[in-house]
């Protein structure tokens, strides 16, 4: 992929200081820690390495990465190692893609509330999954599946939803079969949103009696009960948006399926078209209207404001497993599900996906053999270096 002409860390540089400066009361520590990685990510000021080509000797130095996980230029390898990983976990059978969005209503109360609300969002449309495919009507299966939050649209504003990936069947409740779906859907898309949202608005009266919630500004009457219930019943009259795509492939289609929706950021290097006298032009799909390529143009300040949207609580798990995939369940079944499927061992070909060294780094420019790392350098010793810099500004 060609070198995108703007990053987002040209507007952080051209109009983060005055940005924070402007909105310093509304900025969190974490909002300040994510623009400087990004201001910093592959510049001199975060040092660097040496790397040569393990063939033909070729030297070149470059600036190490911030690895923060909201910016865009640090995802690939992470996104390749844990694909990587998954490749073990899938299973020869077609897989659905459902995706469990909540309602604009919800908007304002989620950003104040970003740790329980999209925890909230995991559990809620993890368990109608489960208590959907567990019901013999239905499946009467066990199910396994992960689930990846996204809190953006593609206007780069909160749209938070959360994407499941799931293989097209389950576990017999006795443990004894595999029971493959009798729906082209998987499950049927009004049972789980009906599901899902009593659940998630059932969740939401548990954590306001137990105080789990904060009210800021234009929130605070719904601190008062008959508020909160008044608000509750509004969503509750509402049909929830939960999205159920046809089975997309097996094994050899899903991990390039994963990697468009797991290490994403709000919005990609890619998507930038310009920026120029304080202004931002970015590509979106306009979904509304048959899914139109556009561009729209914002303030870089706006875009900014846009972007520390989905900046994620310190520690928040992004992309989880549940059911059979789930961490204590996964070593017993996984097994189990594999047999049944008459499948000898866990492989999967690469499906043409980068295979990740620990030693190779990236290929060499003149002759495509492996880059190696020779040498580390502080930022110290890259400022006082006499010679010129060979700089590489692809994923590393």
């Amino acid at each position: 992929m060609n070198q995108p002409p703007f990053e987002v860390a040209d507007i952080v540089r051209a109009a983060g200081k005055s940005f924070v400066e402007k909105n310093r009361s509304r900025l969190t520590w974490q909002h300040l820690r994510v623009l400087r990685a990004i201001e910093r990510c592959r510049t001199a000021a975060l040092g660097g390495h040496l790397d040569q080509c393990s063939r033909c000797g070729q030297q070149a130095i470059s600036y190490n990465s911030c690895r923060n996980r909201h910016c865009g230029k640090c995802q690939t390898n992470a996104r390749d190692r844990w694909l990587a990983d998954r490749e073990k976990e899938l299973l020869n059978v077609p897989y659905v893609h459902v995706v469990f969005t909540l309602p604009h209503q919800l908007s304002p109360l989620a950003l104040a509330n970003k740790r329980t609300l999209y925890d909230l969002l995991f559990r809620a449309s993890a368990a109608t999954l489960l208590e959907i495919a567990a019901d013999p009507k239905h499946l009467g299966a066990d199910i396994g599946f992960l689930s990846v939050l996204h809190t953006w649209g593609q206007n780069v504003l909160h749209h938070p939803h959360a994407h499941c990936v799931i293989p097209a069947g389950g576990l017999s409740l006795d443990h004894q079969r595999w029971i493959r779906p009798r729906y082209a859907f998987f499950l049927p898309v009004k049972v789980l949103s009906r599901v899902f949202r009593g659940k998630f608005t059932a969740g939401l009266k548990r954590a306001f009696r137990k105080r789990q919630l904060t009210f800021p500004g234009s929130l605070q009457p719904l601190a008062q009960e008959p508020a909160f219930r008044s608000f509750l019943r509004s969503l509750f009259r509402q049909d929830w948006v939960v999205y159920a795509k046809p089975p997309f492939g097996g094994p050899q289609h899903v991990l390039h399926y994963l990697a468009r929706y797991t290490h994403r950021v709000a919005i990609s290097n890619h998507r930038l078209v310009n920026f120029a006298d304080g202004q931002v032009t970015f590509r979106w799909k306009d979904y509304a209207h048959g899914s139109k390529q556009k561009l729209m143009t914002v303030t870089a300040e706006e875009f900014l404001r846009r972007f520390l949207l989905h900046i994620l609580p310190h520690g928040f798990v992004r992309i989880r497993f549940f059911g059979f995939l789930s961490n204590r369940r996964r070593k017993a079944l996984l097994p189990a599900c594999q047999q049944l499927l008459r499948m000898a061992a866990p492989s999967c070909p690469n499906a043409g996906l980068p295979t990740v060294s620990s030693a190779a780094l990236w290929q060499c420019p003149r002759c495509g053999g492996s880059m190696l790392l020779v040498q580390s350098f502080t930022a110290t010793e890259l400022n006082s270096h006499s010679v010129k810099l060979r700089i590489r500004f692809d994923s590393s």
